[in-house]
């Protein structure tokens, strides 16, 4: 029984993550387009023709459907599901790691899935959006005094410092290291949505997580670009 209950808000999580998740392929879509985020309703990329309820449910709709449309019988791209079960892993993972906080697991689940939808955002059109980014920071500060990375024993102020204090130095990095790489490189280094980006890291995990992030993106990104020179997709 107890391991049941223990289980069950993480279900839960699960639930409404995957629900978040097809959502959030409409932002992902709509978002770098400047198109709205509410309206139409979800539609047929290839037809344009609206999806019914019963064909939007996470995941399951695009298994039963075989991944292609009901009225164009065109394919529909494996991302989408893809997205929505992502995005359940994730908000249920979070539920769990945090079994006594659901209120900052829930935070912490929005937070993610921003950074998902950024991420793919950033690989279709090598932009990341102001509305994330910076809607990252408010959020961070936001609800800085739940987070558990900013124990600061009830004052809910000192915790909305640290986050500020984080989102400030994640910015500093980031346009640092972009005027740097200007300077040397005679171009731009690193647009200016990913020093946003990087101050909303920062309102969220603090002055250190900004760095960390920083340098696991960089050294992952250098991994990545070694297998482009060595496949010759890219130039040095």
């Amino acid at each position: 029984l107890f391991p049941a209950m223990e289980t069950f808000p993480a279900a839960i999580a699960f639930l409404f993550g995957s629900i978040l998740g097809s959502f959030l392929n409409v932002v992902i879509h709509r978002l770098p387009r400047e198109e709205s985020v509410v309206r139409p309703r979800s539609r047929c990329p290839r037809c344009s023709k609206p999806i019914a309820w019963h064909d939007n449910i996470p995941v399951l709709s695009w298994l039963a459907l075989g991944g292609r449309c009901r009225h164009c019988r065109k394919p529909i791209s494996a991302r989408y599901p893809l997205v929505e079960a992502a995005s359940a892993l994730l908000a249920a993972g979070l539920q769990r790691r945090w079994p006594d906080q659901p209120g900052w697991g829930a935070a912490a689940a929005l937070a993610c899935l921003a950074l998902l939808a950024v991420a793919l955002i950033d690989w279709d059109t090598f932009l990341i959006p102001d509305e994330l980014s910076l809607g990252l920071v408010g959020a961070g500060l936001l609800f800085s005094p739940i987070n558990p990375y900013f124990d600061a024993d009830g004052r809910f102020w000192l915790s909305v410092l640290w986050s500020a204090r984080g989102a400030l130095v994640g910015l500093a990095m980031g346009w640092g290291l972009a005027a740097v790489g200007e300077f040397f490189f005679k171009k731009e280094a690193l647009g200016g949505g990913d020093v946003k980006l990087l101050a909303g890291v920062g309102a969220w995990t603090g002055m250190l997580g900004a760095f960390d992030c920083l340098m696991i993106g960089s050294f992952l990104g250098s991994i990545y670009s070694v297998w482009l020179l060595a496949s010759g997709q890219a130039k040095r």
